[in-house]
């Protein structure tokens, strides 16, 4: 499961915009002890990579994500006729297993613990939903990696404004998220410039 950084990754649909009784989530990952494993623009590729696979395949509908080199967010729909959401375990440990023994293969090391941890959040309210969309899209922004969300390259802001209504995308942006209690306190230490975001642009837009 990683993919060659040459393949296309699965990139979902244009995403849905209400709630309904099968369940949209708001799930939170960290690394252990909130390491930079994903510190490099490569590994952040198969990591979020990796994340459109799983979820795809698991058939979670994913709304919005966004991927860092110590943990990351998505926001997704339960799969069609599910009850609960029994499945997200599962994907987890599907996501973070071989992810696992990709990155200590890579960095010479064996049995190193990479993952901590997960936290997920049920939206039942309209409000809560767009508020977690708007954070998920710009959380690139919140952590001082980019100016403008579009322009990081492991989220769904330039997505989803190209997947969705402007007039949406406004209505997103406006929904305020200072009072959000979100698992999110990470320390970034690495930065893209506008040339390597540019370069991978033309390999995943």
């Amino acid at each position: 499961m990683p993919r060659r950084l040459d393949q296309p990754p699965p990139w979902p649909h244009a995403p849905t915009h209400l709630l309904d009784a099968s369940g949209i989530y708001f799930v939170t990952a960290s690394t252990h002890l909130k390491q930079h494993f994903f510190r490099e623009p490569a590994r952040l590729e198969v990591l979020h990579r990796g994340l459109l696979t799983i979820t795809s395949e698991f058939g979670w509908r994913l709304e919005a994500w966004a991927v860092f080199s110590n943990h990351y967010h998505f926001v997704a729909k339960t799969p069609p006729n599910a009850k609960d959401a029994e499945s997200l375990p599962r994907l987890i440990r599907a996501l973070h297993g071989p992810l696992s023994r990709w990155i200590n293969k890579l960095d010479g090391v064996s049995d190193r613990q990479v993952w901590h941890n997960y936290w997920e959040t049920l939206l039942t309210h309209r409000t809560s939903y767009f508020a977690r969309l708007n954070y998920t899209h710009h959380n690139a922004v919140k952590h001082g990696l980019v100016k403008v969300a579009r322009e990081y390259p492991w989220c769904s802001a330039r997505w989803f404004e190209q997947e969705t209504a402007p007039a949406m995308v406004r209505a997103i942006s406006r929904f305020k998220t200072d009072r959000m209690k979100v698992e999110d306190d990470f320390r970034q230490c690495f930065k893209t410039s506008k040339g390597e975001r540019k370069k991978l642009y033309s390999r995943v837009g």
